[in-house]
């Protein structure tokens, strides 16, 4: 059993590095990077939260994220606003112009993941969605006990 376990272990890391190249080599041809486009369409779903929150959404130091969107908000795709509960904290927001980068990136994720879910029928695909939510819930209840742990 446990050299099964290891064998399904590498399978997912090794999807999810090839998932996330297949994701990269699709949003450079857009002019983005891959954070950079993750960061955008995270933004799409969730604006308005302060940096810290998608630092830990793209588990980067927030350091990192400050570059990123110092980066983003140069080339006018990104807008930051005072936090009115916290003047320290800077809230992030979509522009107009990323606005259609973000129509164009979704075209590309739709098109990546049809291109990855080939050869399932509908109901694979959706057992596979299933099965990754749920595996995804344990692994999230796994970090949450570390951090509970650790203080």
């Amino acid at each position: 059993m446990r050299a099964r376990m290891i064998h399904i272990g590498y399978l997912l890391a090794d999807n999810s590095r090839l998932a996330r190249w297949a994701f990269d080599e699709q949003v450079r041809e857009i002019g983005v990077t891959g954070p950079q486009a993750r960061l955008l369409l995270i933004l799409s779903r969730r604006p308005g939260e302060n940096q810290g929150f998608y630092a830990e959404q793209l588990e980067v130091e927030p350091i990192t994220l400050c570059r990123m969107v110092d980066r983003l908000e140069e080339a006018g795709m990104v807008e930051r606003r005072r936090d009115p509960d916290d003047r320290r904290a800077w809230q992030l927001h979509l522009t107009a112009k990323s606005r259609k980068v973000v129509a164009k990136l979704q075209l590309r994720v739709d098109s990546l993941v049809d291109a990855m879910l080939s050869g399932l029928t509908s109901k694979e695909r959706e057992d596979f969605a299933r099965l990754l939510k749920a595996v995804g819930a344990n692994l999230s209840e796994l970090r949450e006990l570390a951090r509970t742990a650790n203080g």
